[in-house]
């Protein structure tokens, strides 16, 4: 029977990713070649096509790109926010701003990275910052 949930691989980059989150830390891969980052976790660079992939901390600071309310009944937990957060190292990812009403996440808001566990698995989330990114 195939593992019903495939982002957690037991061998290769998505491993090695979910493996550091488990561990606390938020890390992406940056091209040794072209020196950009790359997100999501991949055995190839997508710039430059470079196999020499090596894996950073990243510095968890973002700025909300895009947006939406997804709305679900209180017994499903609620309405969530779902956001394209462009990473400082310029990636884009998906997540959620948490610790706030989902309908006050604006784009352009910098955010700030933390690891959570929902459902046994590690996940990126981000929490309104501060200080702009």
């Amino acid at each position: 029977m195939s593992d019903p949930n495939p982002a957690f691989e037991d061998t290769g980059p998505q491993k090695i990713y979910f493996d550091a989150l488990k561990n606390g830390v938020f890390r992406i891969q940056r091209c040794t070649v072209c020196a950009r980052h790359v997100f999501y976790p991949r055995v190839l660079c997508n710039h430059c096509g470079s196999p020499e992939l090596s894996w950073v901390d990243a510095s968890g600071n973002g700025t909300v790109y895009s947006t939406t309310v997804v709305r679900r009944k209180a017994d499903a937990g609620g309405d969530i926010n779902i956001a394209l957060i462009d990473l400082e190292e310029d990636v884009r990812m998906m997540s959620r701003v948490e610790g706030m009403a989902p309908e006050e996440v604006r784009i352009g808001m910098p955010v700030k990275a933390g690891i959570v566990i929902e459902h046994d698995q590690p996940l990126v989330v981000f929490r309104k910052s501060e200080v702009a990114s």
